[in-house]
This record gives structure tokens, C-alpha cells and sequence, in this order.
């Protein structure tokens, strides 16, 4: 029986290193691996990628964007709501990010009040736009919903679920009932079946335990975060918090490169902890390039880079909590490099996963069994006596990713 089904839509990717070392060929079929096997063995009539000298590694996702606020810091002025400033800024951060490898992400949206429902109007048709290139998954945020000022919140975020809001968020801790705030989410969530994401600082550890009594349970699953407040707990304190979150089956989606709008600290919740107790833990980018935050890059590999350097995970642990944990948290099926699986990969030059966390800028992005994002990069050197000296190429050009080579 022949190994290629003969398919013009089939994308081989020949001659890929694994994380585990192997390497192998990968064909790909519509959105599904459909075949791997040692380097040479597979063939195709379809297109052929040569990945020798490449890493290729199941795609990360976004975990935790704002699409609303993105690259709004350089405005020199008040932040634009218009829908069309809105619907351009979403478009351009998700591709952003997209280049750096995530093929799905999870972006919050202010609603109600001043911000009404424009901006996830805009976002929604920014999903429309972006589909076939990424998969974006959209957060409606109200501030307040409780009391006679949360009556607005209340209504726009009913308003959102029915517009089409993927996720239901919220803000218990700028809210005076955070239980009440958290119940009105539960409820609309429950009512139409979809999962919820809450901001929290998590620097209280009985509104934590609260939160996670709350939400254990719920189907389909709940997130918080970033919970940055949980570093400055007692360590016997944040164990016991810890052990309540996986209790409750929650998710901590934590921002290594920095904060998000809302939130009143910043910093890395004690990560290692949380995944000795059981947590599931996600990392996401949080803030770009907003009022909050005038810099970042968006890019999960930093987010992993930052979760093994300052918080002393494994590279493998650190990526997996920007790829296999993140993709989980979005409610997105697993992604394993394994005939039937599905075909969300970045390719990074290089050779081991530990270089390309400290430094990937050649980048192939595969969605749905199609290359949809390439970033390449070249080293330069000079002319001059310092590149004879050291026995340097004159003018050579190599890749700028890890492990080097043209």
C-alpha cells in the first residue's frame, strides 16, 4: 500500500527534530497529522517543507491577551473606542502573536459602560476576519455587576453571551460583593453553557478559597488570574490556597512578561507550588503595548523562557504551560506530534528546546495542516578587522535562532 494518498492538500514537513530528540517526517492531511515516521520514510504529492535543521514543536496558545487595549500605549492621547481602531488593533496583535506561534488565543473585552458593546463588536468581527489563520477565542469583561451600578454590566454582559462572546469573564476584586459579582457569572455562564475567566490579584487567600468553593465544578472548566498575589503569601498559606484551587479543578493562567489592565500587582504567582498541589498552570502575555504595559512582545516562547529562568521550571514544564496547559485552558483538543492528532505545530530553528527558549526569531506556523506565518531572521557581521581576527565570515548570514547555521 503506498504511503501518500496522492492529496494536493497533503503538506510533508521532512526531516523535523523533536523535543525527544528523533528525527522524523511528518505528513499532514486537511487539519490532522496523518502519518510520522524516521527522516526519508514518508512521501507526498502534495507540497514539501524541508525542516532539517528546524525544532518542530506542537503550536502554543494564547492564554491570556487583551484585544481591546492591545498597542494602544503609543497613542500620544486618550485610548480610541471606535470600532474600526478596535477592530484594526485586535487584527494586528492577533497576527502579531500568531507569528510568534500561537494559533489560538483567548482575548478579553472590556464591556458595558463607556465601552458599551462596540468594542466587542469590533473584536467578534476581528475573529471573523482572523478565521483560517487563527483560532481567537473572545472574553466579555464587565467591571461592576452587582448593585444598582452593576444593573448596566449586568445587561451588557447577557448582551455579549447572546452576540457571541466565547468566554465569560469577570472582575471580583474591583467589585464592593466580589461573591456576588463571581455568582452573576456562574449563573450566565451556566445558563449558556460556556466557560468562565476571572481576573483576580489572589493576594487574599480567603477570597481565593471562596472563588474556588464557587466555581469547582462547573463544566465547562474555570480559569483565574493572573493571581500574582499569591507570591507574597506565607508559604504554608499559599500551600493550603493551592491545595483549594485543585480542589476545584480551576486553572491559573499566570503572566510571566508582566501584568493587564485592572490589575493592582504584578508578578508571577509561585508556579512550582501550584503544580506540586495539582493545579493546572497556563501562562499568557497579558498586557501589550497598553496604557498598563508600553511594552511586549506577545510572544509565549518569552513567556516559557521567563517560567524556566526566574521560576525554575524544566523547559519542557515551561512550554508546556504556553502549549499543552494553554491550549487546555481554551478548551482546545490536545496536540501531540502523532498520527491523528491535530496539525497546530511551530517550527523554530534549532535543535533543542532549551535554545529555543533562550532565542527563536526563525519561525514556521502551521494551522489546520496549512503554513500560515513565517518569520525569518539573519546574524550580519561587518567588515572589519575585529571578523578577521576572530576568524568570522565577512558579511556571512546565518539564522539568528538557536544553534545557528545559514
Amino acid at each position: 500500500m503506498p504511503d501518500s494518498p496522492g492529496d494536493e492538500a497533503t503538506l510533508l514537513l521532512h526531516g523535523a527534530r523533536l523535543a525527544d530528540g528523533r528525527t522524523v517526517d511528518v505528513r499532514i492531511g486537511g487539519p490532522r497529522i496523518e502519518a510520522v515516521g524516521t527522516a526519508g520514510s514518508l512521501t507526498t504529492r502534495g507540497n514539501r517543507l524541508d525542516l532539517r535543521g528546524w525544532l518542530l514543536l506542537p503550536a502554543p496558545a494564547e492564554a491570556h491577551a487583551h484585544a481591546d487595549t492591545a498597542l494602544t500605549g503609543a497613542a500620544g492621547g486618550p485610548e480610541s473606542h471606535h470600532p474600526d481602531d478596535v477592530r484594526r488593533r485586535a487584527t494586528e496583535a492577533a497576527l502579531l502573536q500568531l507569528s510568534h506561534g500561537a494559533t489560538a488565543l483567548r482575548a478579553h473585552v472590556r464591556v458595558g459602560g463607556v465601552h458599551g458593546l462596540g468594542s466587542l463588536e469590533a473584536v467578534l468581527d476581528a475573529r471573523g476576519a482572523l478565521r483560517g489563520l487563527a483560532d481567537l477565542r473572545v472574553v466579555a469583561v464587565p467591571r461592576l455587576l452587582t448593585g444598582a451600578a452593576g444593573a448596566d454590566g449586568l445587561a451588557a454582559l447577557r448582551d455579549a453571551v447572546e452576540m457571541g462572546a466565547d468566554v465569560v469573564g469577570g472582575c471580583p476584586d474591583l467589585d464592593p460583593d466580589p461573591a456576588g459579582h463571581t455568582e452573576a457569572v456562574l449563573d450566565i455562564a451556566a445558563a449558556h453553557g460556556r466557560p468562565v475567566d476571572l481576573h483576580t490579584d489572589g493576594d487574599d487567600p480567603a477570597r481565593l478559597a471562596r472563588l474556588a468553593a464557587m466555581t469547582g465544578g462547573l463544566r465547562p472548566g474555570v480559569c483565574l488570574g493572573p493571581c500574582a498575589g499569591l507570591s507574597r503569601l506565607p508559604e504554608d498559606e499559599a500551600a493550603r490556597t493551592a491545595d483549594r484551587l485543585a480542589a476545584a479543578a480551576v486553572t491559573v493562567v499566570c503572566l510571566p512578561q508582566g501584568g493587564c489592565s485592572g490589575a493592582r500587582l504584578r508578578g508571577t504567582p509561585p508556579v512550582r507550588l501550584l503544580r506540586a498541589a495539582g493545579v493546572r498552570v497556563a501562562a499568557g502575555s497579558g498586557a501589550l503595548r497598553d496604557a498598563s504595559s508600553p511594552v511586549g512582545r506577545g510572544d509565549p516562547l518569552e513567556a516559557a523562557y521567563l517560567l524556566a529562568s526566574q521560576q525554575g521550571l524544566a523547559p519542557h514544564d515551561a512550554y508546556e504551560a504556553v502549549s499543552g496547559a494553554a491550549r487546555a485552558a481554551l478548551g482546545l483538543p490536545e496536540v501531540r506530534i502523532e498520527a491523528g492528532f491535530p496539525a497546530e505545530l511551530l517550527a523554530v530553528r534549532g535543535d533543542q528546546l532549551a535554545g529555543a527558549l533562550s532565542l527563536a526569531y526563525s519561525r514556521i506556523v502551521v494551522h489546520r495542516g496549512r503554513v500560515v506565518a513565517r518569520t525569518s531572521a539573519v546574524r550580519e557581521y561587518c567588515d572589519s578587522g575585529a571578523s578577521e581576527a576572530l576568524d568570522l565570515p565577512r558579511q556571512g548570514r546565518t539564522d539568528s535562532g538557536p544553534g545557528g547555521g545559514p
